[in-house]
């Protein structure tokens, strides 16, 4: 649903390719993008909306829709019986949380979501060293571009289309990690900053994407900071930036316990300005080593995202958990936000 950038560019040819799924139709209200999707997929269905899809028809709708209508557009499906995968952010409030819990619950089908950085071949052979690092006292997750503000101008540096900025787009990711690293936690205290010193610039634009060219500006934030401490006494710090000084997009996150600590750099999304492969370096005692990490193809990780899908798609206990995760994800971007005095509508 929705044949933008993401979809013409990370979803629709993965889902051609994998073996497990078969791609039937896409749908954007369009006319102009219908067409063009036409002509490059002739044999794909192409439709104006998703009332023209049946749950008899459809095993598995992807949602890759602007921000502010994910929550509707999956309501839509998930109350007609067809199951969800929705891109994140998978809600931008509470209320947008609760409504899709109601439309899971009343349509009988599963909505499957979170971020494919958590499938990275490197993201989890660093959570598989986290047991050996004792108690954990403090993770860092760092994703900060050089040049990559997207689509200046457009739906996603606005406020009321995209929920905010870096923070809801990078900063998703980088939670969904932490998740993944040491399973669900609550937050006890937050605080964060905001900024958007690059933002209406449009040289600091992602020009890898090809976006149409638009205006520079917007009124969302550019880089997002932010220090948790989790209930477990666990300390966070976040740093989310579209653009910054830094020569490299480079993501880094290092987890720090009693027994060792663990860091992994590497570079999460599809910009071509980054460092050679991953690399995650174990301490304790004072001696580094260096672990064998895998390298992938970039992008990769969406495509064993879709790995997974096809077997959540089957289990009873899937059914639930993306909402639960998304609950805690978008409560703590609240917070972050009201901690730095940006309001969201």
């Amino acid at each position: 649903m929705g044949m933008g950038w993401a979809a013409r560019n990370i979803w629709l040819p993965r889902l051609e390719q994998h073996p497990a799924f078969t791609t039937t139709a896409a749908v954007d209200p369009d006319a102009v993008v219908r067409a063009s999707v036409r002509r490059e997929h002739p044999d794909l269905t192409v439709m104006s909306t998703v009332d023209e899809l049946s749950a008899a028809d459809v095993d598995l709708a992807v949602v890759a829709v602007p921000n502010h209508l994910h929550s509707a557009v999956a309501c839509d499906l998930l109350t007609r019986g067809i199951p969800v995968f929705l891109e994140k952010p998978v809600c931008l409030n509470a209320v947008e949380a609760d409504e899709l819990a109601a439309a899971e619950r009343s349509g009988g089908a599963v909505l499957l979501a979170g971020s494919a950085a958590r499938c990275r071949a490197d993201v989890r052979a660093l959570a598989e060293l986290v047991p050996k690092l004792g108690t954990v006292r403090h993770v860092g997750l760092s994703w900060v571009r050089s040049r990559g503000v997207p689509s200046a101008g457009g739906w996603f540096t606005d406020q009321r289309t995209a929920g905010g900025g870096a923070l809801v787009d990078l900063g998703w990711h980088l939670l969904d990690v932490l998740t993944a690293l040491l399973g669900p936690v609550e937050v006890d205290q937050v605080v964060g900053v905001v900024s958007d010193d690059f933002l209406h610039d449009g040289a600091w634009r992602a020009v890898w994407r090809k976006d149409d060219p638009v205006a520079a500006g917007g009124d969302v934030e550019d880089t997002a900071r932010a220090f948790l401490v989790t209930d477990r006494g666990t300390a966070v710090s976040l740093r989310a930036s579209w653009a910054s000084h830094e020569p490299r997009d480079v993501t880094a996150i290092r987890v720090e316990g009693s027994a060792g600590t663990a860091e992994l750099r590497c570079t999460f999304g599809f910009s071509p300005n980054r460092d050679g492969g991953p690399v995650l370096t174990l301490v304790r005692d004072g001696e580094p080593e260096r672990i064998d990490v895998r390298h992938e193809a970039i992008g990769v990780e969406y495509h064993h995202q879709l790995d997974e899908l096809a077997s959540s798609l089957a289990d009873p206990a899937a059914r639930g958990r993306a909402i639960a995760e998304a609950r805690s994800t978008i409560g703590v971007i609240d917070r972050v936000y009201t901690s730095a005095g940006r309001a969201r509508s």
